[in-house]
């Protein structure tokens, strides 16, 4: 101070007068920006549902930016690849809360990974968004103090519309239940079970496929001795691939009736020409004819990234329009807090009371004892047309 009065002294007056100006109206430093954290698969077989969970998530950020931030400050999203590992993802959980000290992070494809986060956001207090992985137990994970909410599907209500779809759209009166050997599936297979036996209906047996398996024909001969007349699925990209590859083989033309795991990745190319016999369950799909939300969202997508040509390349839109919800609900949680406190961001969630959305118009979708904001309204029946998701008439 000493030094800059000794130099003030020996300018002109005018000098003096400018200098004390430009540093009394000098813009305050810019606010930190707000972080937002993602861990999801970025890599591997379902690189292509992370990749649209960061697309949904930045374009929903750059709309908050343009209109000012949330808070006033500028939000910045920082992404970790969990690579499908339950524990790499909640070591880069950690990272991104307790090192990055994200205010939100949102959580990616895989139903193990997010069951093996949801106590460390419980315990650290940070508010976890799911966008993707629908294990019931994700939000439904009995703790007292709970910091996970969701806006995605939720297994227990995906087997209900799965069992009711293969009733009156196929027939279906002995499901083969084929479930992903991990807890994902377990979840699925205490769904399936309740559906079916509201409607007194039997199954076929149950049987478990391995990401590695490369052949599931011992599997689907026994269903098919069994008596299947359809096959319910729950299985990620690669072991769901496999599925139709092995029915191919056995020549067996029987319906298959899939949770969402299909969308994640390079189902369309991995499973061949018959890709499009899976009818599987979505949130949201992009078309010709959306809302007008829609086609902005779609156009801010295509703006952004320049290698979107066709509706084919917003392919999965589930995790575009699952993580452009979650985060414009996060951004309004955080404004009713009027901070990015945890606690409070928490009980911000269930002050919102209106949010018109890219899957749905949401009217109160957060309560203390409602942590999912979708429900079996919500979804849509689809398939694998030419390597787009395209729905299917009802």
């Amino acid at each position: 101070m000493f030094q800059l009065s000794r130099i003030l002294r020996q300018w002109p007056k005018a000098a003096v007068a400018g200098a004390l100006g430009l540093l009394l109206h000098a813009p305050a430093q810019a606010e930190d920006p707000i972080k937002i954290g993602l861990v999801a698969a970025l890599s591997g077989q379902s690189a292509k549902s992370g990749e649209a969970l960061s697309r949904g998530l930045n374009v929903a950020i750059d709309e908050l930016n343009a209109s000012g931030g949330i808070l006033g400050r500028p939000v910045e999203l920082i992404r970790r690849d969990d690579e499908s590992n339950p524990a790499k993802g909640m070591l880069a959980a950690r990272e991104l809360i307790q090192r990055e000290k994200v205010s939100v992070l949102f959580g990616g494809l895989d139903t193990p990974v997010s069951l093996a986060i949801v106590p460390l956001a419980n315990q650290l207090k940070v508010p976890f968004m799911g966008v993707w992985a629908a294990g019931t137990g994700i939000t439904r994970n009995g703790a007292a103090d709970n910091y996970v909410f969701r806006v995605s599907a939720v297994d227990e209500l995906v087997d209900e519309a799965l069992v009711e779809y293969g009733v009156k759209q196929k027939g279906m009166q002995k499901p083969g239940m084929i479930l992903v050997n991990n807890p994902w599936g377990e979840s699925n297979e205490a769904g399936f079970r309740v559906a079916l036996e509201k409607r007194a209906m039997p199954n076929a047996g149950v049987e478990r496929i391995e990401d590695s398996d490369l052949d599931v024909v011992p599997q689907l001969t026994r269903l098919k001795s069994a008596g299947a007349d359809a096959l319910l699925m729950v299985g990620n990209v690669g072991p769901s691939a496999q599925v139709v590859k092995s029915l191919d083989r056995m020549n067996w033309d029987v319906p298959v009736i899939s949770h969402w795991g299909p969308a994640g990745g390079r189902f369309s190319e991995l499973a061949g020409p018959n890709a499009s016999r899976v009818h599987f369950i979505q949130t949201y799909v992009f078309d010709e004819q959306n809302s007008a939300k829609g086609d902005a969202v779609l156009a801010a997508l295509k703006k952004r990234y320049p290698e979107i040509k066709s509706l084919a390349d917003v392919t999965p839109a589930v995790g575009i329009a699952n993580a452009y919800d979650g985060m414009h609900l996060a951004a309004l949680a955080i404004e009713k807090a009027g901070s990015v406190k945890g606690s409070e961001v928490r009980d911000g969630f269930y002050a919102i009371e209106q949010y018109d959305g890219l899957i749905k118009q949401y009217s109160k979708p957060f309560s203390a004892d409602k942590h999912d904001a979708l429900g079996p309204d919500d979804y849509l029946f689809t398939h694998f047309v030419d390597g787009q998701i395209v729905p299917l008439n009802p």
